[in-house]
Protein backbone atom coordinates (compact mmCIF):
# COMPACT_ATOMS: atom_id res chain seq x y z
CA UNK A 1 0.00 0.00 0.00
CA UNK A 2 0.96 3.75 -0.27
CA UNK A 3 1.96 5.16 3.40
CA UNK A 4 2.16 8.35 4.25
CA UNK A 5 3.82 8.63 7.25
CA UNK A 6 2.94 12.44 7.60
CA UNK A 7 -0.94 11.88 8.61
CA UNK A 8 -0.29 9.31 11.07
CA UNK A 9 0.87 12.36 13.37
CA UNK A 10 -2.10 14.10 12.72
CA UNK A 11 -4.45 11.48 13.99
CA UNK A 12 -2.36 12.04 18.07
CA UNK A 13 -3.56 15.72 17.58
CA UNK A 14 -7.04 15.21 16.48
CA UNK A 15 -7.05 12.32 19.58
CA UNK A 16 -5.66 13.90 21.96
CA UNK A 17 -7.67 16.93 21.26
CA UNK A 18 -10.42 14.57 21.87
CA UNK A 19 -9.50 13.65 24.86
CA UNK A 20 -9.27 17.34 25.86
CA UNK A 21 -12.49 17.50 24.87
CA UNK A 22 -13.71 15.45 27.25
CA UNK A 23 -11.73 15.67 30.15
CA UNK A 24 -9.72 18.86 29.93
CA UNK A 25 -11.81 22.37 28.72
CA UNK A 26 -11.75 23.40 32.42
CA UNK A 27 -7.69 22.85 32.78
CA UNK A 28 -5.20 25.23 32.41
CA UNK A 29 -3.75 25.69 29.88
CA UNK A 30 -6.99 24.31 27.39
CA UNK A 31 -9.46 26.81 29.28
CA UNK A 32 -7.69 29.75 28.35
CA UNK A 33 -9.98 32.57 26.54
CA UNK A 34 -7.52 32.78 23.40
CA UNK A 35 -7.55 28.88 22.78
CA UNK A 36 -10.54 27.63 24.69
CA UNK A 37 -12.59 27.91 21.54
CA UNK A 38 -10.44 24.98 20.00
CA UNK A 39 -11.17 22.19 22.47
CA UNK A 40 -14.50 23.36 22.87
CA UNK A 41 -15.70 22.26 19.74
CA UNK A 42 -12.58 19.22 19.30
CA UNK A 43 -15.18 16.67 18.67
CA UNK A 44 -14.84 17.81 15.00
CA UNK A 45 -12.16 15.53 15.46
CA UNK A 46 -14.08 12.17 15.47
CA UNK A 47 -15.12 14.13 11.19
CA UNK A 48 -11.51 14.20 10.59
CA UNK A 49 -11.05 10.66 11.91
CA UNK A 50 -14.03 9.34 9.06
CA UNK A 51 -12.65 11.77 6.29
CA UNK A 52 -9.42 10.68 7.35
CA UNK A 53 -10.37 6.88 6.98
CA UNK A 54 -11.87 7.19 3.82
CA UNK A 55 -8.73 8.87 2.03
CA UNK A 56 -6.23 5.97 3.64
CA UNK A 57 -8.55 3.33 3.14
CA UNK A 58 -8.75 4.45 -1.09
CA UNK A 59 -5.34 4.42 -1.12
CA UNK A 60 -4.76 1.17 0.24
CA UNK A 61 -6.95 -0.40 -1.93
CA UNK A 62 -7.30 1.94 -4.82
CA UNK A 63 -4.52 0.25 -7.18
CA UNK A 64 -6.39 -3.12 -6.96
CA UNK A 65 -9.11 -4.71 -9.06
CA UNK A 66 -10.89 -5.62 -7.11
CA UNK A 67 -11.44 -5.91 -2.96
CA UNK A 68 -11.64 -9.77 -2.20
CA UNK A 69 -14.05 -9.29 0.81
CA UNK A 70 -13.31 -12.21 3.27
CA UNK A 71 -9.42 -11.17 3.42
CA UNK A 72 -10.73 -7.59 3.79
CA UNK A 73 -12.81 -7.82 6.15
CA UNK A 74 -10.61 -9.87 8.39
CA UNK A 75 -8.00 -7.55 8.29
CA UNK A 76 -10.32 -4.88 9.20
CA UNK A 77 -11.35 -6.69 12.22
CA UNK A 78 -7.91 -7.19 13.26
CA UNK A 79 -7.22 -3.47 13.17
CA UNK A 80 -10.18 -2.74 15.18
CA UNK A 81 -11.64 -4.95 16.94
CA UNK A 82 -9.20 -6.03 19.81
CA UNK A 83 -8.48 -3.07 21.49
CA UNK A 84 -11.80 -2.27 21.32
CA UNK A 85 -12.62 -5.17 22.77
CA UNK A 86 -10.15 -4.89 25.74
CA UNK A 87 -11.54 -1.02 25.98
CA UNK A 88 -14.92 -3.04 26.39
CA UNK A 89 -12.98 -5.15 29.36
CA UNK A 90 -11.35 -2.48 31.38
CA UNK A 91 -15.66 -0.91 31.19
CA UNK A 92 -16.97 -4.18 32.13
CA UNK A 93 -14.54 -4.07 35.54
CA UNK A 94 -15.36 -0.05 36.37
CA UNK A 95 -19.11 -1.46 35.69
CA UNK A 96 -19.05 -3.95 38.03
CA UNK A 97 -17.05 -2.23 40.46
CA UNK A 98 -19.67 0.09 40.83
CA UNK A 99 -22.25 -2.30 40.79
CA UNK A 100 -23.50 -0.13 37.65
CA UNK A 101 -23.51 -2.79 34.98
CA UNK A 102 -25.02 -2.04 31.44
CA UNK A 103 -25.94 -5.22 29.95
CA UNK A 104 -27.67 -4.14 27.16
CA UNK A 105 -25.49 -1.51 26.43
CA UNK A 106 -22.46 -4.50 26.86
CA UNK A 107 -24.66 -6.29 23.88
CA UNK A 108 -24.57 -3.43 21.41
CA UNK A 109 -21.51 -2.44 21.81
CA UNK A 110 -19.66 -5.48 21.83
CA UNK A 111 -21.53 -6.10 18.42
CA UNK A 112 -20.58 -2.42 17.57
CA UNK A 113 -24.35 -1.65 16.38
CA UNK A 114 -24.87 1.08 19.19
CA UNK A 115 -24.99 3.46 16.75
CA UNK A 116 -28.22 2.72 15.46
CA UNK A 117 -30.06 2.58 18.68
CA UNK A 118 -30.41 6.68 20.03
CA UNK A 119 -31.03 5.64 23.76
CA UNK A 120 -28.03 3.57 23.41
CA UNK A 121 -25.65 5.32 21.32
CA UNK A 122 -23.59 6.99 24.20
CA UNK A 123 -23.57 4.06 26.44
CA UNK A 124 -20.84 1.68 28.31
CA UNK A 125 -17.95 3.47 26.16
CA UNK A 126 -19.12 6.59 24.61
CA UNK A 127 -16.53 7.18 22.11
CA UNK A 128 -16.93 3.71 21.02
CA UNK A 129 -20.17 4.92 19.10
CA UNK A 130 -17.82 6.14 16.18
CA UNK A 131 -16.23 2.37 15.83
CA UNK A 132 -19.57 1.40 15.22
CA UNK A 133 -20.07 3.75 12.55
CA UNK A 134 -16.60 2.91 11.24
CA UNK A 135 -17.50 -0.44 10.98
CA UNK A 136 -20.93 0.24 8.97
CA UNK A 137 -18.23 1.98 6.63
CA UNK A 138 -16.06 -1.14 6.37
CA UNK A 139 -18.47 -3.10 5.74
CA UNK A 140 -19.89 -1.19 2.75
CA UNK A 141 -16.75 -0.43 1.77
CA UNK A 142 -16.02 -3.04 -0.70
CA UNK A 143 -19.62 -3.27 -2.37
CA UNK A 144 -18.73 0.48 -3.20
CA UNK A 145 -15.12 0.11 -4.20
CA UNK A 146 -16.21 -3.03 -6.24
CA UNK A 147 -19.01 -1.35 -7.98
CA UNK A 148 -19.07 2.27 -7.85
CA UNK A 149 -15.00 3.52 -7.53
CA UNK A 150 -14.07 0.47 -10.48
CA UNK A 151 -16.29 0.72 -12.73
CA UNK A 152 -17.76 4.22 -13.14
CA UNK A 153 -15.69 7.01 -14.86
CA UNK A 154 -13.88 9.68 -11.82
CA UNK A 155 -15.98 12.84 -13.03
CA UNK A 156 -19.21 10.71 -12.72
CA UNK A 157 -18.04 9.91 -9.02
CA UNK A 158 -17.02 12.90 -8.21
CA UNK A 159 -20.81 14.46 -9.22
CA UNK A 160 -22.12 12.03 -7.46
CA UNK A 161 -20.22 11.47 -4.12
CA UNK A 162 -20.32 15.82 -4.07
CA UNK A 163 -23.82 15.90 -4.42
CA UNK A 164 -24.76 12.83 -1.53
CA UNK A 165 -22.00 15.59 0.69
CA UNK A 166 -23.89 18.65 -0.23
CA UNK A 167 -27.51 17.04 0.17
CA UNK A 168 -26.11 15.45 3.40
CA UNK A 169 -24.86 18.59 5.15
CA UNK A 170 -28.84 20.36 3.80
CA UNK A 171 -30.57 17.59 5.83
CA UNK A 172 -28.49 17.79 8.47
CA UNK A 173 -28.27 21.64 9.14
CA UNK A 174 -32.31 21.74 8.47
CA UNK A 175 -33.22 19.30 11.19
CA UNK A 176 -30.28 20.11 13.48
CA UNK A 177 -31.70 23.54 14.80
CA UNK A 178 -35.05 21.14 15.46
CA UNK A 179 -33.31 19.26 17.42
CA UNK A 180 -32.00 21.49 20.22
CA UNK A 181 -35.66 21.41 21.74
CA UNK A 182 -36.48 19.30 24.70
CA UNK A 183 -38.75 16.92 23.30
CA UNK A 184 -36.42 16.29 19.99
CA UNK A 185 -33.28 14.88 21.71
CA UNK A 186 -33.79 11.34 19.85
CA UNK A 187 -33.56 13.25 16.26
CA UNK A 188 -30.68 15.13 18.40
CA UNK A 189 -29.01 11.63 18.66
CA UNK A 190 -29.89 10.64 15.14
CA UNK A 191 -28.71 13.39 13.40
CA UNK A 192 -25.03 13.26 15.27
CA UNK A 193 -24.57 9.67 15.49
CA UNK A 194 -26.25 7.26 13.32
CA UNK A 195 -24.11 5.68 10.74
CA UNK A 196 -25.57 6.97 7.69
CA UNK A 197 -25.75 10.91 8.90
CA UNK A 198 -21.79 10.12 8.52
CA UNK A 199 -21.36 8.17 5.54
CA UNK A 200 -20.94 11.94 3.80
CA UNK A 201 -17.43 11.98 5.47
CA UNK A 202 -16.04 8.43 4.48
CA UNK A 203 -17.30 9.00 1.14
CA UNK A 204 -15.85 12.67 0.16
CA UNK A 205 -12.67 10.89 2.08
CA UNK A 206 -12.55 7.84 -0.71
CA UNK A 207 -13.22 10.72 -3.77
CA UNK A 208 -9.95 12.81 -1.96
CA UNK A 209 -7.96 9.23 -2.05
CA UNK A 210 -9.12 8.51 -5.37
CA UNK A 211 -8.46 11.97 -7.49
CA UNK A 212 -5.04 11.72 -5.23
CA UNK A 213 -4.26 8.13 -7.06
CA UNK A 214 -4.87 9.32 -10.22
CA UNK A 215 -4.48 12.89 -10.56
CA UNK A 216 -2.09 14.65 -8.02
CA UNK A 217 0.12 11.97 -6.41
CA UNK A 218 3.23 12.59 -8.74
CA UNK A 219 2.71 16.78 -7.70
CA UNK A 220 5.33 16.56 -4.47
CA UNK A 221 6.54 19.78 -3.88
CA UNK A 222 6.85 22.14 -0.36
CA UNK A 223 3.25 22.46 0.78
CA UNK A 224 4.33 23.91 4.17
CA UNK A 225 2.44 27.93 3.55
CA UNK A 226 -0.81 26.43 2.38
CA UNK A 227 -0.59 23.56 4.95
CA UNK A 228 -0.39 26.24 7.53
CA UNK A 229 -3.12 28.31 5.60
CA UNK A 230 -5.56 25.55 6.00
CA UNK A 231 -4.80 24.60 9.42
CA UNK A 232 -5.56 28.53 10.56
CA UNK A 233 -8.54 28.16 8.50
CA UNK A 234 -9.74 25.12 10.33
CA UNK A 235 -9.30 27.36 13.88
CA UNK A 236 -10.72 30.45 11.99
CA UNK A 237 -14.16 28.20 11.26
CA UNK A 238 -14.05 26.63 15.15
CA UNK A 239 -13.48 30.21 16.29
CA UNK A 240 -16.16 31.93 14.26
CA UNK A 241 -18.76 29.30 13.38
CA UNK A 242 -21.45 31.53 12.12
CA UNK A 243 -24.30 29.21 12.65
CA UNK A 244 -22.96 26.46 11.04
CA UNK A 245 -22.45 22.74 12.71
CA UNK A 246 -18.89 20.79 11.77
CA UNK A 247 -19.64 17.54 13.15
CA UNK A 248 -21.06 15.91 10.18
CA UNK A 249 -18.41 16.88 7.80
CA UNK A 250 -19.07 20.23 6.74
CA UNK A 251 -15.11 20.96 7.39
CA UNK A 252 -14.71 18.28 4.77
CA UNK A 253 -13.82 21.45 2.25
CA UNK A 254 -10.53 22.41 4.48
CA UNK A 255 -9.86 18.79 6.19
CA UNK A 256 -9.50 17.21 2.71
CA UNK A 257 -7.42 20.05 0.82
CA UNK A 258 -5.02 20.04 4.16
CA UNK A 259 -4.63 16.22 4.13
CA UNK A 260 -3.83 16.66 -0.07
CA UNK A 261 -1.14 19.14 1.16
CA UNK A 262 0.31 16.84 3.85
CA UNK A 263 0.17 13.59 1.28
CA UNK A 264 1.97 15.51 -1.18
CA UNK A 265 4.23 17.95 0.95
CA UNK A 266 8.21 17.15 0.94
CA UNK A 267 8.41 20.75 3.34
CA UNK A 268 9.65 21.20 7.19
CA UNK A 269 6.78 20.06 8.11
CA UNK A 270 6.67 16.99 7.08
CA UNK A 271 10.00 16.21 8.02
CA UNK A 272 9.00 16.75 11.75
CA UNK A 273 5.65 14.77 11.29
CA UNK A 274 8.08 11.99 9.93
CA UNK A 275 10.19 11.84 12.97
CA UNK A 276 9.59 8.09 14.42
CA UNK A 277 8.39 9.27 17.77
CA UNK A 278 6.01 11.82 16.27
CA UNK A 279 5.01 8.74 13.70
CA UNK A 280 4.42 6.53 17.18
CA UNK A 281 2.03 8.54 18.57
CA UNK A 282 0.18 8.79 15.69
CA UNK A 283 -0.08 4.65 16.08
CA UNK A 284 -1.11 4.72 19.19
CA UNK A 285 -3.42 7.42 18.89
CA UNK A 286 -6.47 4.32 17.91
CA UNK A 287 -5.63 3.27 21.82
CA UNK A 288 -5.63 6.75 23.30
CA UNK A 289 -9.03 7.57 21.52
CA UNK A 290 -11.05 3.74 22.50
CA UNK A 291 -9.49 3.78 26.20
CA UNK A 292 -9.69 6.98 27.23
CA UNK A 293 -13.10 6.48 28.69
CA UNK A 294 -12.05 3.11 30.89
CA UNK A 295 -9.23 5.22 31.66
CA UNK A 296 -10.65 8.09 33.09
CA UNK A 297 -13.17 5.96 34.60
CA UNK A 298 -11.14 3.52 36.54
CA UNK A 299 -8.44 6.25 37.43
CA UNK A 300 -10.85 9.33 38.71
CA UNK A 301 -9.87 12.28 40.08
CA UNK A 302 -10.91 11.56 43.59
CA UNK A 303 -8.34 8.59 43.40
CA UNK A 304 -5.77 10.27 42.49
CA UNK A 305 -6.61 13.04 45.36
CA UNK A 306 -7.01 10.29 47.79
CA UNK A 307 -3.66 8.29 47.35
CA UNK A 308 -1.34 11.04 45.81
CA UNK A 309 -2.96 14.06 47.18
CA UNK A 310 -3.07 15.93 44.46
CA UNK A 311 -6.11 18.11 43.30
CA UNK A 312 -5.07 20.68 41.16
CA UNK A 313 -7.14 19.88 37.88
CA UNK A 314 -4.48 20.76 35.24
CA UNK A 315 -2.31 17.86 36.92
CA UNK A 316 -4.88 15.64 37.95
CA UNK A 317 -5.67 15.50 34.11
CA UNK A 318 -2.04 15.22 33.01
CA UNK A 319 -1.73 12.41 35.31
CA UNK A 320 -4.39 10.05 33.69
CA UNK A 321 -3.18 11.29 30.48
CA UNK A 322 0.10 9.84 30.84
CA UNK A 323 -1.49 6.79 31.82
CA UNK A 324 -4.01 6.74 29.22
CA UNK A 325 -0.43 7.04 26.89
CA UNK A 326 1.05 4.52 28.39
CA UNK A 327 -2.07 2.17 27.83
CA UNK A 328 -2.55 2.91 24.86
CA UNK A 329 1.35 2.41 23.93
CA UNK A 330 1.20 -1.15 25.67
CA UNK A 331 -2.09 -2.33 24.15
CA UNK A 332 -0.11 -0.99 20.21
CA UNK A 333 3.27 -2.90 21.11
CA UNK A 334 1.43 -6.50 22.64
CA UNK A 335 -2.17 -6.46 21.15
CA UNK A 336 -2.86 -4.21 17.98
CA UNK A 337 0.94 -5.06 16.09
CA UNK A 338 1.06 -8.98 17.10
CA UNK A 339 -2.29 -9.55 15.92
CA UNK A 340 -1.75 -7.37 12.91
CA UNK A 341 1.38 -9.61 11.77
CA UNK A 342 -0.36 -12.62 11.97
CA UNK A 343 -3.26 -11.45 9.79
CA UNK A 344 -0.55 -10.47 7.70
CA UNK A 345 0.99 -13.99 7.46
CA UNK A 346 -2.15 -15.85 7.02
CA UNK A 347 -3.93 -13.69 4.92
CA UNK A 348 -1.10 -12.20 2.78
CA UNK A 349 -2.82 -8.74 2.89
CA UNK A 350 -0.90 -5.50 4.48
CA UNK A 351 -2.97 -4.08 7.15
CA UNK A 352 -2.96 -0.24 6.75
CA UNK A 353 -3.17 2.49 9.28
CA UNK A 354 -7.02 3.86 9.27
CA UNK A 355 -9.19 5.13 12.10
Amino acid sequence: MMRIEQLTFTRFLAATSIVIFHYGVKCYPFNNNEIAFIFKSADVGVSYFFILSGFVMMLAYGNRPVISVREYLINRLARIYPVYFFASLLMLLTQLRTNNLDVKGLFFNLFMIQAWFPDKVLSFNPPAWSLAVEFVFYLIFPFVFNQLFKKIALNRIVVFVVLFWIFSQLIFHTLYPLSEFQEWTVLKAILKYNPLMHLNEFLIGNLAGLCFIQKFKSKKANYDFLILLFAALVLLALKFPMGFYFHNGLLAILFIPLIIFLSLNNGLITRLFQEKKLVFLGEISYGIYILQHPVYSLISAYSVNKYLNISEPTIVFLIRFIILLILASLSYLFLEKPIQMVVRKTTRVKTEITF
